[in-house]
Parts: structure tokens; C-alpha cells; sequence
């Protein structure tokens, strides 16, 4: 990936950072112990319970993605409070509305979207993609998981397209939306049950689409595996799979394949 893909966060964020520290040592306002202390700080954070990684935009073209889920409200306000510091956007994904509240005291300007249990602070409105990803969905139920993965995507500085509700049990559902389809850079396509539908979506365009299997179905779904076991022996050669309910790494890798 070229370095164009990550100048972003990085040229903002970090390099002021640092030449500021610089400075204020070159100009005699700051001894060198202080710093090296703040050079210490530059790649990562120890804050006891958590490492945060500030360079994660610099190596991924990203600020580090906080999972919420099994984290204390205190802890996910603690970290996002550090990131925010250097990076202009912040996503918390599998958390709740009380984090929410924590977060909401550090951070005026942070959204809960319900749809998908995630947080985020949308402050660098930039659009980095070179084309459309569009989050295509198999049922209502797998709505969820796209949001997650549309999420994502939006906030990763990319423009995105819904097609909802469009699985093969209508396949003139999916085959009415060819053209948007074949328009998009990356297809994120979500679906739980047989998870077929990927397939039918490989086989209408050129470009990855990103299988994401979810957990919805009866008993012999097995809470995803079918579709997880049926995604993976795709015979549409662009078709690639993420795990099971995880939307937010296909809406990651979707941008970065935007990006290129």
C-alpha cells in the first residue's frame, strides 16, 4: 500500500506532535528528559489496564478500533480519551449506553448508534476511498452486522451504499441492484442462514466482495457455522470470508482495498 493511503492521520496527528517536541527542545523550553518522556508516549500508552497503541495509523492508516465489549465504561472512556488526544476519529465497537455516557463526557460529539451497539467521534470528515463500497445484506435480520461494517467504512473516510433485504430466497431482489452493484469498488456482502448469497453477488461483479457470515438462522445453522462453512467454499474466486458477526473487519479491509 502506498504511503498516500495513510498521510491522513499521520501528517495531523502524529508528525505535529512530534516536531512540536522537537521544537520546544531545540528552542530550550523543555530539558531532554521530558523529552524523551514524551517521545516514550509517541508509539504506545501503558494506562494499567490497557496499552494503547498511538502508531496503529501510522502502520494500518487507522487509529486503534476499541473492542467494548468485556471493557468497564471507565476503561473504555479512559482509553478513547488518550486516542482522541492524537487522532481526529474514534470507534467503539460490541459496547453499550453506558460507556456511551462516559465517552459523552470526554467527547461532546460522540454518536451511539443503536443498530450496532458501536460509539464514534467523526471529527476528520475526509473522503480517502477511491470508489463506492456497498454493504449489501441478505435479510433484514443481518442489518446489525452491516451497520457495523457500514460503520466502519464511513468512518474510515469512505462513501457507502445500502442494499438491504436482497437475498436469493427473492434472487430478483439482488439481480434489480446489478448495476449499483457492478459500480462499487468492494462488495461487503452479509448474510447468515445457508449464506449463499455472496456467491450470487461474486458471480455479478469484478471486484473482492467480502463474505460475513452471521449467527442468524434456526437450530442447524449452528449460530453461523453453516453460512461460515458455505462462504468458504464459494466457487465465486472473489469471494473472500471474515469471521462469523464480524462486521467491523470487513468494513475494514473494504476501506483499505478502497484505498489502493
Amino acid at each position: 500500500m502506498s504511503s498516500k493511503a495513510f498521510s491522513g492521520y499521520v501528517d495531523v496527528m502524529d508528525q505535529v506532535r512530534l516536531k512540536d517536541l522537537l521544537q520546544k527542545f531545540k528552542d530550550g523550553e523543555i530539558e531532554l528528559e521530558q523529552a524523551l518522556d514524551g517521545l516514550r508516549h509517541l508509539p504506545f500508552e501503558s494506562l494499567g489496564y490497557a496499552t494503547v497503541d498511538h502508531h496503529r495509523a501510522i502502520r494500518q492508516g487507522f487509529p486503534e478500533v476499541i473492542f467494548g465489549q468485556g471493557k468497564t465504561p471507565e476503561h473504555v472512556a479512559g482509553i478513547a480519551e488518550r486516542l482522541l488526544e492524537r487522532a481526529s476519529n474514534l470507534l467503539v465497537t460490541r459496547t453499550n449506553r453506558q460507556a456511551f455516557e462516559r465517552v459523552k463526557l470526554i467527547a461532546a460529539d460522540a454518536e451511539f448508534h443503536d443498530s450496532c451497539n458501536a460509539i464514534s467521534v467523526q471529527r476528520d470528515k475526509t473522503v480517502r476511498g477511491r470508489g463506492v463500497i456497498a454493504i449489501v445484506t441478505a435479510g433484514t435480520s443481518d442489518i446489525p452486522v452491516a451497520d457495523e461494517a457500514a460503520l466502519t467504512a464511513e468512518i474510515m473516510g469512505n462513501q457507502i451504499v445500502r442494499l438491504f433485504d436482497v437475498g436469493v430466497a427473492g434472487i430478483h431482489r439482488v439481480l434489480s441492484q446489478r448495476e449499483v452493484l457492478q459500480s462499487a469498488k468492494v462488495v461487503v456482502c452479509v448474510a447468515g442462514m445457508e449464506g449463499a448469497l455472496p456467491s450470487v453477488v461474486g458471480g455479478l461483479v469484478s471486484v473482492p466482495v467480502i463474505a460475513v457470515p452471521t449467527s442468524i438462522g434456526y437450530g442447524a445453522s449452528f449460530n453461523g457455522i453453516a453460512a461460515l462453512l458455505g462462504m468458504l467454499n464459494s466457487c465465486s474466486s472473489n469471494v473472500t470470508v471474515v469471521n462469523i458477526d464480524n462486521g467491523f473487519g470487513a468494513g475494514f479491509v473494504a476501506s483499505l482495498i478502497n484505498r489502493e
